[in-house]
């Protein structure tokens, strides 16, 4: 009978599991020295870091902070918060000077303004997506802004205007690589991925942004047991309590408002039901759904794998090259 206990696991028995296979990818089949990690004050990023610790020790650990003008104020201090719990160095690099010369956020606000013309450089905005719950809606986003009065505005976006705000705030993610990876280079180390499962199955990530990165520990890992993995970790409670959120638009927003429509624990155990040929009249009733929202949320998570093959694609070359052998 399916229920929530489909998700358990030997907290453990998973961390001796994952750590051994950071020690053999990194030490053995990468042939570095330590690992980069980018700390967002996140449960996923904390719980990688922690992981690292586990198979390397805290000496050949970096934890690396990015905020940028639209990073909550509490990522930096929570990231910094777990650097210090876990006793690794930890590296500010604030990349918002980076991203204004390369136009970041003046790209963004040409892209609002196709939406809002009168929209004032600085003002606070994000997209959001509809509610997959209520009706089989169409996948159109919507920006709402908020002005120094604290009134918003919510209005439909045109593919144009969608395509142009996304690709100047992929600057972000691609930025921080980019430091991830020079701070890898000089220490001789390898970057660590962050996603959990769920990411990464469903394409919550930007190609040569933050879905790059050397090895990716707990991708294999629904949300959830990431949650379940941090108790054993000593992770801080404030991260542990804090709602998985996007940290990418200047106004608050959480990843179920961004991409997922459902919170977190209820969309992976839609995943596994998925995954498992689980039927949706099986899965509903330990959602709290009805069997039909189950059934849009099969639908959605089926087409969201189809638009983000692309992310998941590596180079494509005309005729087969031979690998080196190892």
């Amino acid at each position: 009978m399916f229920s929530q206990q489909v998700l358990d696991i030997e907290p453990v028995a998973t961390i001796a599991d994952i750590s051994n296979a950071i020690r053999r990818q990194v030490l053995q089949q990468l042939k570095r020295r330590g690992v980069v990690v980018g700390l967002s004050g996140g449960i996923d990023s904390s719980v990688v870091a922690a992981l690292a610790v586990r198979a390397l020790g805290a000496s050949r650990v970096i934890g690396l902070l990015m905020p940028d003008r639209a990073s909550a104020d509490d990522s930096l201090r929570l990231g910094q918060a777990m650097a210090t719990a876990l006793g690794i160095e930890a590296i500010v690099e604030d990349i918002a000077p980076v991203l204004a010369a390369a136009g970041c956020y003046q790209r963004q606000a040409q892209a609002i303004r196709l939406v809002f013309p009168d929209y004032v450089d600085g003002d606070p905005f994000k997209i959001i997506l509809p509610s997959i719950l209520s009706t089989e809606r169409l996948n159109v986003a919507r920006l709402t802004v908020k002005d120094q009065t604290g009134h918003e505005r919510t209005a439909s976006m045109r593919l144009e205007a969608n395509l142009q705000l996304v690709a100047a705030t992929n600057f972000k993610q691609r930025v921080r690589k980019m430091l991830e990876y020079y701070h890898a280079d000089r220490l001789h180390y390898a970057v660590s991925g962050t996603p959990n499962r769920l990411e990464y199955d469903q394409g919550f990530f930007v190609k040569q942004g933050d879905g790059a990165a050397d090895f990716k520990p707990i991708a294999h890992l629904y949300k959830t047991q990431v949650y379940a993995l941090a108790a054993s970790l000593d992770v801080p409670d404030e991260i542990r309590r804090r709602p998985p959120t996007t940290d990418t638009f200047p106004m608050e927003q959480t990843q179920e408002e961004f991409y997922f429509s459902l919170p977190y624990q209820h969309m992976d155990l839609c995943l596994y039901a998925s995954n498992h040929g689980v039927a949706a009249a099986d899965v509903a009733p330990v959602v709290g759904l009805t069997t039909e929202q189950v059934e849009r949320v099969f639908r959605d998570i089926e087409q969201k794998r189809r638009a983000t093959r692309y992310l998941h694609t590596p180079p494509l070359v005309v005729h087969s090259v031979a690998e080196v052998a190892p």
